[in-house]
């Protein structure tokens, strides 16, 4: 597997090394020796989710406050997405600055974004298969969130008229939202 580091600090694009014959492919998804030595994360994931959406579905910005902060290892399984992480950590030189990336079946890389950010995604083709691990158990009290098209972040989602569920429409603006990071 091949780590490299995000634009913003703790943020990993992960390819892994693929091996292809004739008769298709194998390749590994996680390795938890592999990761923490290429991460410095140590903690463990403890549950896997996976969604599945359809073309302009805009899913997020969505975080989980501390102390059920949550560590996401993200991938598509199938179609493509655009994958952002908004750095929400009040100390950091980059609070407020997201890193956007192309995720998808055919390139198979993984986005490793550590607590302290807001994530989202918008669906690109037809159907999207998106899977990620989390470090935390899911817990709704601890629900947070910045609304997608926030003016201050100006995240390009690549896409025109996306759909947004009615909870997503009414997130805080990122100006008037307060980090518990």
């Amino acid at each position: 597997m091949k780590f490299i580091e995000g634009n913003l600090s703790g943020l990993f694009i992960i390819e892994p090394k693929i091996f292809a014959d004739d008769r298709g492919c194998f390749y590994e998804t996680f390795s938890k020796t592999i990761f923490e030595k290429n991460t410095g994360f140590s903690g463990d994931f403890v549950q896997d989710n996976e969604s599945i959406s359809y073309k302009n579905v805009l899913r997020g910005l969505h975080f989980q406050n501390p102390p059920y902060a949550q560590a996401k290892l993200v991938r598509v399984t199938e179609g493509e997405v655009l994958d952002v992480a908004v750095d929400i950590r009040k100390g950091s030189s980059t609070y407020g600055q997201h890193q956007a990336i192309l995720l998808s079946a055919e390139n198979k890389k993984m986005f490793f974004i550590p607590e302290g950010f807001a994530h989202g995604f918008v669906a690109l083709t037809e159907r999207v298969v998106f899977n990620y691990k989390c470090s935390n158990l899911y817990h709704p009290e601890a629900e947070g969130g910045i609304i997608w098209n926030d003016p201050t972040l100006r995240i390009d989602w690549k896409t025109e008229g996306p759909i947004v569920s009615e909870k997503d429409r009414k997130l805080t603006n990122f100006d008037k939202f307060v980090s518990l990071f």
